[in-house]
């Protein structure tokens, strides 16, 4: 009762952020109920021995479990999405790629089977999830390193858990590191109906931020804003209409923004950053257009606006392993709270991950794809 009342009173994102991580040493995780076994099993992973086209270089194969080790954590793979930094890094275009041949997946949650005997963090029955990119999720099982993974509490939904250490913590980062909002400030982005993006509308609304949400236009339109604004979004506009002169009378109703997410370069970063606020931020943090970010000169002089970068691993590395675990209890807590839910998906047996890797690629797809165990 007392994470409510003191919700009530927050009014400004660091003091909503204090109180998350205050709650979340109050509400711990659920106690397991039931042991675990150590025995050995079967190891099916999705491999890829060289970069390429990952419909033809990914295939399912069995792989011997390593001994758990004095610091290793035996881990059994409950479910791992397919991101597009995943298929980045199998196409072998990405800022980190792991040595081959190498297991596919950079997110997921797992529960812990077993641990060594110098293990303190996590115990059997525990839900945990990468610390870090490169690990290899897309697998039934791993023993890794426990300081390479961070526990999560198991009264959270699972599909909450498997998309938790990339996205969600993208966004919150991004909405809290550049600008010092203030509730009733404006963000605007691009790709709003990505997984990023929709954790972006969710945060900000619990921040008190409003949003405009850019989207390609489709054919169910009208329903892609609805599910948005279900989630929190203010305004859905197309890269269409946000071209069109009659936007700037649309948005004389709204305050400028000072921040804008870019996902897709090209001309709709340049569309965010014409209607950005003097002295605005842009954070460019994916490249889906795969063409650069035009900024006219007049927009960098007259405007002063600001063009930075956003990468997680970066901010991992930049920060300690305890400040990520933060973040990730900050966002636990929003998720509890019904303020943050994982983007809309669908479950996808591992045998099947052919079917899941074409649907990852394709266009207007609003789904998440999630590999199950």
């Amino acid at each position: 009762m007392w994470v409510c009342t003191a919700l009530s009173g927050a009014r400004t994102p660091a003091q909503l952020r204090r109180v998350l991580l205050l709650a979340s040493r109050h509400c711990g995780p659920a106690a397991a109920s039931f042991s675990a076994s150590a025995e050995p099993s079967r190891v099916r992973a999705l491999v890829y021995g060289h970069h390429g086209d990952p419909a033809k270089v990914v295939e399912l194969k069995n792989l011997e479990l390593a001994a758990v080790g004095g610091s290793d954590v035996h881990v059994k793979m409950l479910a791992a999405p397919i991101n597009p930094s995943d298929i980045n890094m199998i196409q072998g275009n990405y800022g980190l790629l792991p040595k081959l041949p190498a297991v596919g997946g950079n997110e997921g949650v797992g529960q812990v089977v077993a641990v060594g005997s110098s293990v303190t963090g996590v115990k059997p029955g525990d839900w945990v999830i990468p610390a870090n990119a490169g690990l290899g999720t897309w697998r039934t099982e791993a023993v890794f390193s426990e300081e390479v993974l961070v526990g999560v509490p198991k009264d959270i939904p699972l599909p909450s858990a498997a998309t938790l250490s990339v996205n969600p913590c993208t966004a919150y980062r991004m909405l809290v590191d550049f600008e010092q909002l203030q509730p009733g400030d404006c963000v605007i982005q691009n790709a709003s109906n990505s997984g990023v993006g929709q954790a972006v509308i969710q945060i900000a609304a619990a921040l008190g931020l409003r949003t405009i949400n850019v989207v390609r236009d489709r054919p169910d339109i009208q329903k892609l804003t609805e599910r948005l604004k279900n989630l929190g979004a203010d305004h859905v506009i197309t890269e269409e209409e946000i071209r069109k002169h009659e936007m700037k009378n649309f948005l004389k109703d709204v305050p400028q923004p000072r921040l804008a997410l870019n996902c897709v370069g090209g001309k709709s970063s340049t569309e965010l950053l014409r209607h950005l606020a003097p002295g605005g931020t842009m954070v460019t943090y994916g490249g889906m257009a795969k063409q650069p970010v035009i900024a006219s000169v007049g927009l960098l002089i007259f405007k002063d606006l600001k063009l930075r970068g956003f990468w997680l691993s970066q901010w991992k590395k930049d920060h300690s392993p305890d400040q990520f675990k933060e973040l990730i209890l900050t966002l636990c807590n929003l998720i509890r709270r019904g303020q943050l839910t994982a983007p809309a998906c669908s479950q996808v047996p591992l045998q099947d991950y052919q079917r899941a890797l074409e649907a990852s690629t394709q266009p207007f797809v609003s789904s998440k794809q999630i590999l199950t165990m």
